[in-house]
C-alpha cells in the first residue's frame, strides 16, 4: 500500500474548530424539526460508506450481511502491511550489510593496484561476499514488494466495491426504510417522547441579565461540544493511516489533546450553568431550595476569587505567548498563544456564568421568589416556569 504523507495544515486546523460545530447544529436543527425521524439516512449511510467502508460498515447501518465481505479484505490489507512493515528491518540490514562489502571491495581494489601481497585473494573474497549479499537485498527487496503489490490489489478490489456501493446506496436505503416500517407495522416499539418534569429541568432565571448570560453560555456549550465528534474523526484517520498505509502522524495526537483541553476550559461556564460540576455535598443536599440559595450567596466570595485568579494568571500566561507568537516544540508547529488565550476567554465566560447564578440566588433567597415558596402550589409552579 502507498503511504500517506499529509499533514494536517494550520488553517484548516483552526477553521474545522469553527465551522464544523456550525454545520452540525444545522444538522441537529433540521431533524429535530422534523415530525417523523426516518430509521436510516442516505446522508448518514454515506458518511459510514466514507469513513468505514473498508470495514463495511455502511452495509452494517443497512441491516445488510453484504458488508461481511469487507471484512476479509480488511484482514488481508492488515496482514499485508504487516508483513511489509517487517520485511522493512530485513531491507535496511541487507542493505547496509551490501553496503559494507561494496567499500571493502573498492579498497582491497585499490590494494590490488598497489601490488600489495594476498590482495587480489581478499579482494575475490569480498566480490564473493558483496554477491551474497547483493543477492540477499534482492531476494528481501522482492518479497516486500511481493507484499506491497498483494496489499494494492486488495485494497483496488475493496475500493471497487465501494464505488459499486456507493452507486447502490440509495437503493438500498430505501429498500430497508420500506423493511424496517413494515416490521414497525407489526412490531410497534417508538415510545412517545415526555418531556422531564418541571421540578427537574434547570429553573430559568427572571433576571434579563441572568438569561442573555445563560443564553450565551449554552450556545458556546453547545458549540464546543461538538468538537468531540471532531477527535472521532481525527483518531480514526490516525488508525487507518496508521495500520493500513504505514504512516502514523505525529499531528493527530498533538492537535486532539489541544483540542480537549480548549473544550475543557471553555466549557466550564456551562458545566456552571447545568450543575454538572463535581459537588461534595454532607449538608448541601438536604436543604430546601431558598437554603441552597443562601448557601450558594454566602460562598460565591471563594468562587468569585477563584474564577478571578485564574483570569489575572491565565491573561498573563496567554500574554507571555502572544508576545513571542509560540508554537508548539514538535514538527508540526501550531500556535501555542491561540491555545492559550482560551485560559481567560473560558476565566471570563465562568466569571459572567458565576453572575447569573448570584443574581438567580439573590431572587430565590431573598426576592420575590422566596415569598412565592410559602404558597406550595403557586410557589413549586414558578420554580419550573419562572
Amino acid at each position: 500500500m502507498p503511504s500517506i504523507g499529509f499533514v494536517l495544515p494550520h488553517w484548516l486546523y483552526w477553521a474545522g474548530l469553527l465551522i464544523f460545530p456550525l454545520i452540525a447544529v444545522v444538522m441537529v436543527r433540521r431533524e429535530e424539526a422534523r415530525r417523523r425521524h426516518p430509521t436510516v439516512s442516505l446522508p448518514i449511510a454515506y458518511l459510514f460508506l466514507v469513513c468505514g467502508g473498508f470495514a463495511g460498515l455502511h452495509r452494517f447501518y443497512l441491516k445488510s450481511a453484504w458488508g461481511f465481505l469487507y471484512i476479509p479484505l480488511l484482514v488481508a490489507i492488515i496482514y499485508g502491511n504487516t508483513q511489509e512493515r517487517n520485511l522493512r528491518e530485513d531491507v535496511s540490514a541487507a542493505r547496509a550489510n551490501a553496503q559494507s562489502f561494496e567499500r571493502l571491495v573498492t579498497r582491497e581494489d585499490a590494494a590490488v593496484k598497489r601490488g600489495r601481497s594476498s590482495a587480489q585473494e581478499r579482494l575475490d573474497k569480498a566480490r564473493a561476499q558483496l554477491a551474497e549479499a547483493q543477492d540477499k537485498l534482492h531476494t528481501v527487496q522482492a518479497q516486500s514488494s511481493q507484499w506491497r503489490r498483494f496489499t494494492g490489489i486488495v485494497a483496488l478490489v475493496m475500493l471497487g466495491g465501494l464505488v459499486v456501493d456507493a452507486v447502490l446506496l440509495p437503493r438500498a436505503v430505501r429498500r430497508t426504510r420500506i423493511r424496517e416500517e413494515s416490521e414497525a407495522e407489526v412490531h410497534p416499539h417508538d415510545v412517545p417522547y415526555e418531556p422531564p418534569p418541571e421540578d427537574v429541568a434547570p429553573r430559568p432565571p427572571t433576571n434579563p441579565i441572568a438569561r442573555a448570560i445563560d443564553g450565551m453560555n449554552h450556545w458556546v456549550g453547545q458549540f464546543i461540544a461538538y468538537w468531540t465528534v471532531i477527535a472521532v474523526f481525527v483518531y480514526f484517520y490516525e488508525v487507518v493511516a496508521r495500520f493500513l498505509f504505514n504512516s502514523p502522524t505525529n499531528w493527530a495526537h498533538e492537535s486532539m489533546f489541544l483540542m480537549f483541553g480548549m473544550q475543557y476550559l471553555l466549557c466550564g461556564a456551562y458545566a456552571l450553568r447545568t450543575e454538572s460540576h463535581v459537588r461534595v455535598d454532607v449538608f448541601y443536599v438536604k436543604m430546601s431550595p431558598r437554603g441552597r440559595a443562601i448557601a450558594d450567596v454566602m460562598t460565591s466570595f471563594f468562587f468569585f476569587v477563584f474564577a478571578t485568579t485564574l483570569l489575572v494568571t491565565g491573561w498573563r500566561f496567554a500574554q507571555d505567548a502572544m508576545n513571542v507568537y509560540e508554537t508548539s516544540f514538535t514538527e508540526w508547529g501550531i500556535q501555542y498563544w491561540v491555545v492559550k488565550l482560551t485560559i481567560p476567554v473560558g476565566a471570563v465566560l465562568l466569571i459572567l456564568q458565576g453572575i447569573a447564578h448570584l443574581l438567580r440566588d439573590i431572587d430565590l433567597a431573598f426576592g420575590p421568589s422566596s415569598r412565592q415558596q410559602t404558597e406550595p402550589a403557586q410557589g413549586h409552579g414558578s420554580l419550573g416556569g419562572a
